[in-house]
């Protein structure tokens, strides 16, 4: 149905994708591990994952008015940062940096932005600077920021609350191999192979 009757027609439909990610006592029959993997492939189909309340706000919006489909994953959990009044549209498939660093660059999707500042503030407490970017959109990958990041940092994490074949961190991975970047490690923290 999301291919046939919505994406290969571009009707404005907004999928909204409860409880993505791991939801605790509701167990692995309500797990939401593998949507972006199985979402991420589909042609016209835009696909996002708030970090907070406000970013939830912002992507119910884009989603409203992006005049196609739309995927908008949220977890389960209780969110944060309430917005005070309605925010603006997003620009399709770009991200944003949270904190600027130079030695890792950490690349969350979703619930992940949140976990992956905590992070960064503990490698800072070694030594380490980390770069946090909230990539915002699974598809369009902002390809532009994930490379320069890439390039300027020279390692990378990613980190996703979903399966990590065909996920998030694999959608990066490809990213820098089409641009034959090989040689940087990338590191993908998700989901294991299992239920």
């Amino acid at each position: 149905q999301i291919v046939h009757d919505v994406c290969l027609q571009k009707l404005p439909v907004v999928f909204a994708v409860d409880r993505a990610g791991v939801v605790g006592e509701d167990g692995p029959t309500h797990h939401g591990a593998f949507d972006i993997s199985y979402l991420r492939h589909i042609p016209n189909l835009t696909v996002m994952a708030p970090s907070d309340l406000t970013e939830l706000a912002a992507m119910v919006r884009t989603a409203l008015e992006l005049g196609g489909p739309a995927a908008l994953r949220y977890p389960r959990e209780t969110g944060v940062n309430p917005p005070d009044e309605i925010p603006e549209t997003l620009e399709i498939g770009r991200g944003r940096r949270l904190r600027e660093g130079g030695e890792v660059a950490v690349i969350a999707i979703g619930s992940m932005v949140g976990r992956a500042v905590l992070a960064a503030d503990k490698l800072a407490q070694q030594g380490w600077e980390a770069t946090v970017f909230d990539a915002r959109f699974v598809k369009p990958l902002d390809r532009e920021a994930i490379l320069d990041l890439a390039n300027k940092c020279k390692r990378v994490v990613t980190i996703e609350e979903n399966a990590l074949q065909g996920g998030f961190g694999s959608a990066v991975l490809e990213a820098l191999s089409q641009e034959g970047m090989t040689s940087i490690p990338v590191l993908r923290l998700g989901l294991p192979d299992g239920f």
